[in-house]
């Protein structure tokens, strides 16, 4: 084995990825030209080039069969890709813009997963849902789906089974949400600050997230993304607390994790690259085009995240973790826009 194939390894890079991680780069490109189509023909885009790269995905996966082969290097495409787009990103992020809704922000977070997680929790439960896998669709919805079913389901020694079932709908519904989300925007007189907030709250998954807001504007994606990552920082204290109660229990599970499932390292980059920018440490020169690749490589991981979506998952979970899921979602949502009311939230500064 070579130096680089090692490093290339480690670095999460699939050995059989490449065919997945090109298909993926050509549906990001073929979405583009759909998109720069558009705009010619009617004036505007009517769908982002971001969703267009996630439906071909999805169209490619069902009803066109592609081959496993491309399995590796479209889910790689998915995650780490992805990761790198949303570090990308905070360099073109003014924090100081984004936080102008002030502690009213923070609060309505902080409030969204405590009472996101007790009340996801207490629907599963009402629908007969084992409380393992009533605490893993609540902990995912709440806080950042996949990730967080991940990181406690040792901790509450949850059966894999009941992994697989609370993870079944993420990607089906995630597109849902993606398509239907933006609608309510009319509804509820958001304006874009608003929107960001809710779909940070509201949505899924962190590209997901992505997918449904940054169609809509660059400051919506921009609040959308920064309130869906505060949400994954949560994950630490989620899961210290819950070993906790295990362990107090007599129930001690498996909580030794590494740093980077409390704080991953795409959300540290984030966080950093704003920062930077926040104070004037990144010009233009190095903000623009970081944006500009950002956005490139989150719409090659939207081809790779429409790949992962099996639409036959929905016959699998059941019923009733499908109700539970869409409770869950329909809350967060529902109390994301009474609080956005009661709290007053919006872009102060225009």
């Amino acid at each position: 084995m070579t130096l680089a194939h090692r490093l290339v390894t480690r670095a999460g890079w699939p050995a059989d990825g490449r065919d997945g991680i090109v298909l993926a780069t050509v549906v990001a490109i073929a979405a583009l030209v759909i998109g720069s189509a558009e705009s010619r023909v009617l004036g505007h885009e009517w769908l982002e080039p971001l969703v267009i790269a996630l439906l071909i995905g999805v169209v490619l996966r069902n009803a066109l069969r592609a081959p496993t082969r491309f399995a590796a290097g479209t889910a790689f495409a998915a995650k780490q890709v992805l990761e790198v787009g949303v570090a990308l990103l905070g360099a073109s992020v003014d924090v100081r813009q984004i936080v102008a809704a002030g502690p009213a922000l923070i609060a309505l977070v902080l409030a969204g997963v405590l009472l996101g997680i007790g009340v996801s929790y207490g629907a599963g439960r009402l629908l007969g849902l084992s409380g393992a896998l009533a605490f893993l669709v609540a902990v995912g919805n709440s806080i950042c789906g996949n990730s967080a079913i991940a990181a406690v389901a040792p901790v509450i020694r949850a059966d894999k089974k009941d992994v697989a079932s609370a993870i079944g709908l993420t990607a089906v519904l995630g597109v849902c949400l993606v398509l239907a989300l933006p609608l309510l925007i009319p509804v509820f007189l958001l304006d874009h600050y608003q929107y960001g907030v809710l779909a940070g709250m509201s949505v899924y998954a962190v590209p997901q997230v992505i997918a449904a807001a940054f169609p809509v504007s660059q400051l919506s994606g921009e609040v959308a993304t920064l309130v869906k990552l505060t949400r994954v920082m949560l994950l630490g204290p989620v899961v210290l607390f819950t070993a906790l109660v295990m362990s107090r229990r007599g129930e001690p599970g498996q909580a030794k994790r590494g740093w980077n499932t409390y704080a991953p390292w795409f959300v540290v980059a984030f966080l950093l690259f704003a920062a930077l920018r926040s104070v004037g440490a990144l010009p233009d020169a190095l903000a623009l085009p970081a944006r500009d690749l950002s956005r490139g490589l989150t719409i090659i991981a939207m081809a790779g995240l429409g790949f992962g979506v099996d639409l036959g998952a929905v016959r699998l979970v059941g019923l009733r973790v499908a109700a539970a899921v869409i409770i869950s979602l329909a809350f967060l949502a529902g109390l994301t826009l009474v609080l956005i009311r009661v709290l007053g939230i919006t872009n102060a500064g225009g």
